[in-house]
């Protein structure tokens, strides 16, 4: 047996297959499946799992372009800007980042040229983002 925690297998085999089921998540990390739905349950309750995704290879998806964008946000305007971004349809994830940029945003729109639109005619149109810096993902790798 693995000396990796219950939970950690659990959480293991769910970023390997979100759609594996209960039996399957139970034989792959060798515990039963009561014990898979409790600790389900208890890491949703505990908002530890927070969804359940789907994961896209940018270059086979043929009517959208997918930009990771990095955003700078004055300090004092930090709440309320990301309450903003969050609003945004486009905006498929946001993160808190301690990397070069404050905020890291997965966007997604019909082509670059549309995320060029969201980001100077939204995003930087919110109140307290600074800057935005737009990487384009290309092809899925792993």
């Amino acid at each position: 047996m693995s000396t990796q925690s219950t939970e950690d297998r659990i959480l293991s085999v769910l970023e390997d297959d979100a759609q594996a089921s209960y039996a399957e998540i139970a034989d792959r990390a060798n515990v039963s499946k009561p014990t898979v739905r409790k600790y389900i349950e208890k890491l949703e309750d505990e908002g530890v799992i927070v969804g359940y995704s789907a994961e896209i290879d940018p270059k086979k998806l043929s009517s959208k372009s997918i930009a990771l964008v990095g955003m700078d946000v004055a300090s004092e305007k930090y709440v309320e800007a990301t309450r903003d971004l969050k609003a945004l349809d486009e905006v498929e994830t946001l993160y808190s980042s301690s990397g070069d940029h404050m905020l890291m945003a997965e966007v997604r729109a019909a082509d670059g040229d549309a995320v060029g639109d969201v980001i100077s005619e939204k995003m930087l149109e919110i109140d307290g983002v600074t800057a935005a810096h737009p990487s384009f993902l290309q092809e899925r790798l792993k």
